[in-house]
This record gives C-alpha cells, structure tokens and sequence, in this order.
C-alpha cells in the first residue's frame, strides 16, 4: 500500500526474530499489512475506557467486521477480496508500547493500559500474496487452511 510504514517485499530484521537472523538482517517481510477488527478494538476501547480506538493509533492497515476471534485465525489463513487481492496472515500482532505511546498522546491517561489491554487482541500480521485493490465496505472471504491445531 502507498505509504505504508512496512511496505516492500524485504525489510530488516528485528528484535522479534533475533534467535533466527542478526538485527538488521534482510528478510522477507511478512508484516506488510497489519490487520485489526472493529469488534476487537471496541473491547480494547471498553477496557481503556475510551468511547473508541482509532486505528491509526495502532498503525492499522486494514480494519475487519464480522470475523470472531479474529486476532487468533491462524497463520497462513487467507483474505481474499472481491478482484482477487489476497492477504496471507503471517501471525497475531502483539501489543506494542509504541501504540501505547501514541494512545497516550491522543488521550491522555489512557495509553499506559494498552498493553494489558490489547492482550489477544491486536489483530494480526499479514503480506500480500496477490495484487489487487481493498476498497471500503469491501466483502473479504476467509480462506482457513486445514491443519489441524499443533501437539508440539
């Protein structure tokens, strides 16, 4: 997406992958897009006591309606929209203190919360496996892949 923060196809590693690669390893970027859902950010809301969580608080690049437990459909799980453009989901977001950062700086007394808040509930990572177009309103089928859960 135009001016999105982690756009590209390679992106430098970070502390979340550093039992893999050095910090600063280029990578395949598997967090293009992160995904979140509007009945997961009313919880968050209701839990900062907040009337509502804008998106762009969290960085969000995509917001979803209509998916339970979204922020735990798994890995490799495909949304797919109308023209084709499909978005693989690499994995659930974790809460970040930078969100809290910013949540704070718009309302202030609440971002500190965050963390704890958005527990299970971030939404998730996810790249583009196919080009197309999102538009607003957009219906997106979930494609679930048949696995079953890990014994590991």
């Amino acid at each position: 997406m135009p001016g999105e923060f982690h756009a590209g196809l390679t992106r430098l590693s970070c502390s979340r992958v550093t039992t893999q690669y050095p910090k600063g390893t280029e990578i395949r970027n598997v967090r293009q897009l992160s995904i979140v859902s509007a009945a997961e950010l009313a919880i968050i809301a209701k839990k900062l006591d907040l009337d509502e969580i804008d998106p762009a608080w969290l960085g969000a690049s995509v917001v979803v309606d209509g998916i339970e437990d979204f922020t735990h459909v798994p890995p490799s799980a495909r949304l797919q929209g109308p023209d084709g453009v499909t978005l693989t989901v690499d994995m659930l977001n974790q809460p970040c203190h930078l969100v809290s950062k910013t949540i704070e700086e718009a309302r202030p007394g609440h971002g500190k919360a965050f963390k704890a808040a958005a527990n299970g509930l971030r939404g998730v990572t996810a790249w583009v496996e196919r080009a197309g177009t999102l538009t607003l309103g957009d219906t997106l089928v979930l494609h679930v892949p048949g696995q079953r859960a890990w014994r590991g």
